[in-house]
């Protein structure tokens, strides 16, 4: 078994710890959270041995392989830090860290630690998702001319909604481009296989000033008449556009909301090639839209028997049976646990999970997607 040592048990955490536990071959033996107390507390309530209050002493568990840092974002670059020093796997919550300089750090001595590293890019990890690579990889689907979409959500909708993402000094300078727009970027770089060089931005606050519960009530809580409100200044987008271009030449777009109402977690591709188009939205995984020009469109389930050879094993159940963002979850986490088995980092070529080098490629994206916008031009993507 393959022991693993998770640091922050917030949402994330422990959708980290029941999808390693779907496995069967990696064993959850420690937790480590802000205080020793709320670790033990949370530690018992997941039903993990041991506990810790501090980092450098997880880190010093016997037998720990691999470290999962699910913390906040400001904490990422840290806590990244200190998994790397110690020579463990680490697999991080994105976005990688908060600067492009940081970004670069992470980056090298990931490199130089020799370990395996990932970071938590989940939407490549959808089986259809894997299906539109695959044809666009094997040629099937035709030269690459464009893509479009968003990621669209409304949990910032309502000028009470106020999490630690408001506050730059913990979420960073961009929130829905670093919080979603990061994972759109992401998913279709790897469906479509190029990078993108160039962006133009313009983004948007909504809120100017958010209401913040003075008890910390979440976002998601049900706010009583008499809940009492503090005034704070917002200086990250709740929405954006993106206009892009691809290495090969090949342009795009793509915009970015928490403020739209009745989207809940709507990220959604348009690929279009020159055989035909291929389509995908989050809120209904299971089916692929393929466009033609000369015959009928298509709408491709998940049934294994009917996905490409190289994709047929991320489809777990026969066709029929509902898979969602869990099942993409572990997904990812086989990937990433069968380099850990292998002892090496995959080829770029063949690893479908994200590394930090992909986790820095994306900083570098948000940090000139932030500069076009405040520059009101195009810019390049460092490279």
């Amino acid at each position: 078994m393959i022991q693993v040592g998770i640091v922050g048990s917030g949402f994330i955490g422990p959708a980290h710890i029941e999808a390693l536990r779907r496995l069967g071959f990696v064993e959850v033996v420690a937790l480590c959270d802000v205080s020793l107390e709320a670790a033990q507390e949370k530690a018992r309530q997941l039903n993990i041995p041991h506990a810790y209050g501090d980092v450098d002493a997880l880190l010093a568990h016997p037998g720990l392989q691999v470290v999962h840092n699910c913390t906040p974002n400001f904490l990422h670059a840290q806590v990244n830090r200190q998994i790397l020093r110690a020579g463990k796997h680490v697999f991080s919550e994105k976005p990688l860290c908060m600067t492009v300089e940081e970004a670069r750090e992470l980056e090298l001595l990931a490199q130089e630690a020799g370990v395996i590293h990932g970071v938590s890019f989940v939407y490549r990890q959808f089986a259809m998702v894997q299906q539109a690579a695959s044809m666009v990889r094997n040629g099937s689907a035709g030269r690459l001319f464009s893509a479009y979409g968003g990621y669209h959500q409304d949990w910032m909708l309502l000028e009470t909604d106020f999490n630690w993402r408001v506050d730059a000094q913990q979420g960073g300078v961009s929130r829905a481009v670093a919080d979603i727009g990061s994972h759109w970027c992401d998913t279709v770089q790897f469906v479509t296989g190029r990078r993108i060089v160039e962006v133009m931005a313009d983004l948007a606050i909504v809120w100017s000033t958010r209401k913040a519960s003075v008890s910390a009530e979440t976002t998601f809580s049900e706010h009583r008449s008499d809940t009492q409100y503090q005034d704070v200044p917002v200086t990250t987008e709740d929405a954006g556009s993106v206009l892009f271009r691809f290495d090969d030449g090949s342009k795009g777009c793509f915009s970015v909301s928490q403020v739209s109402a009745g989207r809940k977690n709507r990220l959604h591709f348009d690929i279009n090639a020159s055989n035909c188009s291929l389509g995908w939205d989050q809120e209904t995984p299971q089916q692929l839209w393929i466009g033609q020009r000369q015959q009928a469109n298509q709408l491709l389930s998940d049934d294994p028997g009917l996905l490409n050879h190289d994709v047929a094993g991320l489809a777990h159940f026969p066709g029929g049976h509902s898979e969602g963002w869990p099942d993409a979850f572990k997904n990812m986490m086989l990937n990433f646990y069968q380099a850990v088995r292998a002892g090496e980092m995959p080829m770029e070529s063949a690893r479908r999970f994200a590394s930090f080098s992909e986790g820095a490629n994306v900083m570098h994206i948000i940090d000139a997607i932030v500069k076009s916008h405040q520059q009101r031009r195009w810019v390049s993507v460092e490279q």
